[in-house]
């Protein structure tokens, strides 16, 4: 005997051909024309064995589904039959079709028509644009969500694919309607189009505009640089500071913000911000190539995954301060580090690699970190333009 409650209802049903909507399956094909794959779905319904117990559920069961066929114009029913010679024979719905899209659209409501008359439009539209065709066939559902800015969207997909390699700024764009925060809004449908990277400086660099530049603030002795006396520090544009004849005596590329303002700065020398995971736009600077260069961080794994980074550009880098006497120093100081990496760090030194596998596994604790802005700052003074035990 089986239960009422797993009989196959009609909002089941209607949920298959729902699971053809929304992969796009089934609004592409018809506007490509494509046959329809006629959807067959076996019912749960009542046994031989429940007409006795569940007789009037079995009827208001069969009741049900005959009802949202709607006459057949949702779904054709293929009947079977129960029964014997106790209860007599009885036929009862035993399989739903869906044979046609009109029964599809019946099923799934006035909406899906309304959208399929949108689809067949954008299609249509796009007909002299091959790549927005492509992208709009393979994302049916995207391209409906679209519909009401779908022809402002080919505005900027003309736009982008004009000036394309022209070095101007989006900001620049002209297209009737389309400004940067709506190129910003449809960056990955018209990525997609045009075949390019989505995220917003790949797309722009991919494309051939200009990106927003990349800077590198220092501080520094103001001979060094040929700047005026009093001017101790700048932020230049990467590209700009990269053509300037600079022979530091020594540099010092420091991760946290406040830390690099703190340092002093010897004559000749000059103090660089990381800004974290970006130290590796400082580090790309010409001038710095062969020439001594420090890095502080903190102690946790991903300072020793900055540095990594930083001496991939420059493999003379000496960290400093990032040592095991600096960490246990400082133990009442250490923090929690709240999603450290395990990484493989090719760059590192056999010192670092030993406190970095220390961090990974826990030698010290769970997550152990040492911010560089909480070590003491005697200790500071007295190792970091002089390096520290265990750092070379």
């Amino acid at each position: 005997m089986s239960d009422p409650a797993r009989w196959t209802t009609a909002s089941q049903i209607a949920d298959a051909v729902r699971r053809r909507w929304n992969d796009g399956t089934l609004l592409r094909g018809a506007v490509t024309g494509d046959p329809f794959t006629v959807i067959d779905l076996p019912l749960r319904g009542p046994s031989s064995a429940d007409l006795g117990e569940h007789f009037d559920d079995a009827r208001a069961w069969a009741d049900a589904v005959r009802r949202a066929s709607r006459g057949g114009r949702a779904y054709t029913i293929v009947d079977g039959h129960i029964g014997g010679r106790s209860t007599g024979i009885t036929s009862r719905p035993e399989r739903a079709q869906i044979t046609s899209y009109e029964q599809a659209w019946e099923l799934l409501g006035t909406g899906a028509r309304a959208d399929l008359a949108t689809y067949r439009q954008i299609v249509a539209t796009s007909e002299p644009r091959p790549n927005a065709v492509q992208w709009a066939l393979a994302h049916p559902l995207r391209a409906v969500a679209m519909g009401s800015e779908w022809a402002t969207v080919m505005a900027a997909l003309d736009w982008l694919t004009a000036h394309r390699h022209t070095g101007l700024y989006l900001r620049q764009v002209d297209a009737p309607g389309v400004d940067t925060k709506f190129i910003d809004r449809h960056r990955s449908a018209l990525a997609g189009m045009l075949g390019v990277p989505h995220a917003r400086t790949s797309f722009e660099r991919a494309l051939g505009y200009a990106t927003r530049p990349t800077t590198v603030r220092l501080r520094f002795d103001p001979a060094l640089l040929g700047f005026p006396p009093g001017v101790s520090e700048a932020a230049l544009r990467t590209t700009e500071l990269n053509t300037l004849d600079i022979a530091p005596t020594r540099a010092l590329i420091v991760e946290n913000e406040i830390s690099y303002l703190s340092v002093p700065v010897p004559a000749g020398c000059v103090a660089i911000w990381g800004r974290g995971y970006d130290a590796g736009e400082p580090a790309s600077l010409r001038w710095l190539a062969g020439r001594p260069v420090d890095y502080w961080g903190d102690i946790d794994t991903h300072g020793f995954s900055i540095l990594n980074r930083v001496r991939s550009h420059l493999p003379q880098t000496r960290s400093v301060l990032m040592d095991a006497p600096t960490l246990l120093t400082h133990e009442d100081r250490w923090g929690t580090e709240s999603e450290p990496t395990r990484a493989e760090l090719p760059h590192l030194t056999d010192d670092e690699k030993v406190v970095y596998s220390d961090l990974v596994t826990g030698r010290h604790g769970p997550d152990v970190r040492l911010e560089q802005e909480r070590l003491d700052w005697q200790w500071v003074s007295e190792r970091l333009w002089n390096g520290s035990a265990g750092s070379h």
